[in-house]
């Protein structure tokens, strides 16, 4: 019989996060050695990750920290929501984060590079993947650059870790409103801050189909660029951040609840996890 106990299985367990039987098995195979029962692990892991790597990952986290003068926003994805709410994946989280505020990094290729305790964070990543047996992988980043920066994180179930991240980069005082900005940026979705940002191909892309829609609709030859400029209004509200109507009162725009707070946001990011 092996020479080890159940303390040396549950050790095992909580250092590495694997499964019992996969804990038990690799400790008889290792005769009770600890170390080479962590070797034999993370061997068997990385091999799991090759076969694991066409899997999707809808799950996992978002996680922000401000730093000096920029504020970084990351979404970390695992394949179940089991694996999401595991401390140890958060904790993972905390630290890839951690280690790309600290290397400044923008991209996710940069993030991957950063250094964290001798390794790149890409090989953290893969060993914590082989470990806890998912798939595991650093989705997004963004570094949002300003004066004072709102964060507001989601979580959309009470056990699992935050799933949609805001980070807005403001100037003014009043950092409630900022915040409620924040909130409003993570039910409302906008995707540019204002209809000036909104790239001219999309407009003229969006402009076509709503008059061929309401040439279809048999609108007036004459009524049509007046129709087309309404709709092309309502599309603004839904993509820009300063013409949507507030989600905490639609009878106000963003821009006119900033006006009145002497707030101007220059700029924000927003994730959610899988989307």
């Amino acid at each position: 019989m092996a020479n080890f106990s159940l303390a040396d299985v549950k050790a095992l367990r909580e250092r590495l996060g694997t499964g019992m039987v996969d804990t038990k098995n690799a400790l008889v195979e290792a005769d009770g050695d600890i170390e080479k029962a962590v070797e034999i692990l993370r061997l068997k892991g990385a091999k799991g990750n090759a076969k694991r790597a066409d899997r999707s990952t809808s799950e996992g986290l978002v996680a922000a920290k401000e730093g000096s003068g920029s504020t970084t926003l990351i979404e970390l994805a695992c394949e179940t929501d089991f694996v999401a709410k595991n401390d140890k994946f958060v904790s993972l989280g905390d630290k890839v984060l951690d280690a790309v505020v600290a290397a400044g990094a923008t991209t996710v290729e940069e993030a991957l590079a950063a250094s964290v305790d001798g390794q790149t964070v890409a090989q953290l990543i893969e060993d914590q993947a082989a470990t806890i047996g998912e798939k595991i992988e650093l989705r997004r980043v963004a570094v949002v650059t300003g004066e004072k920066f709102a964060v507001y994180l989601h979580r959309t179930s009470k056990d699992l870790p935050p799933q949609v991240g805001v980070v807005v980069a403001y100037t003014g005082d009043d950092a409630d409103t900022a915040r409620g900005i924040a909130q409003h940026i993570s039910f409302a979705d906008p995707q540019y801050l204002s209809r000036e940002d909104v790239p001219t191909e999309a407009v003229e892309n969006e402009r076509r189909i709503v008059e061929e829609i309401s040439r279809g609709e048999g609108k007036p030859e004459a009524a049509l660029p007046k129709i087309v400029e309404g709709r092309l209004g309502a599309f603004f509200k839904q993509v820009a951040l300063l013409e949507q109507e507030y989600a905490r009162d639609n009878k106000l725009s963003i821009n006119k609840v900033l006006s009145d707070a002497g707030l101007t946001v220059t700029g924000f990011a927003r994730f959610k996890v899988g989307a």
